[in-house]
């Protein structure tokens, strides 16, 4: 699943409030991302391990880590159910086109049947849309 917005900043900007896992609650459109685990890097990279307080109906904690990393380009993690949230920068006429990308496919298929079922990948799609707002809207504001 894949989302794109364009935004009227430099690529750099964008990837480096990405890039900052306190900057995660700020932007996540989901509702799900509460607040940054204190053990978390302030700024991620390729290896990097960061803890999320999440409630997706129940409040959990998850531990991700930084699978790809491309400074300025490209970023992905992965927790431990093997689902890789992805976000690629490409300079675009009138600023960045940012790409957020929920992957799932490499999952066994009775866990992929099993999201669609619980309707996950279309709730995905809405939060992916209101994140990619919010990091427009942190991005242009200065935030």
């Amino acid at each position: 699943m894949s989302e794109s917005i364009v935004v009227p900043v430099d690529a750099q900007r964008l990837f480096d409030i990405v890039a900052n896992p306190a900057m995660h609650p700020v932007i996540d459109g989901s509702g799900s991302v509460q607040r940054v685990q204190q053990s978390s890097p302030q700024r991620l990279s390729l290896g990097a391990k960061f803890g999320m307080d999440m409630k997706l109906g129940a409040p959990y904690k998850i531990t991700n880590t930084v699978i790809e990393f491309e400074d300025g380009r490209r970023i992905a993690w992965r927790h431990f159910h093997g689902h890789v949230w992805r976000y690629l920068f490409e300079p675009v006429d009138g600023g960045t086109r940012v790409t957020e990308q929920w992957d799932a496919s490499h999952l066994p298929f009775y866990k992929q049947v099993g999201l669609r079922l619980t309707g996950f990948p279309e709730r995905n799609r809405r939060g992916i849309a209101a994140t990619l707002a919010q990091l427009r809207d942190v991005a242009t504001s200065g935030g």
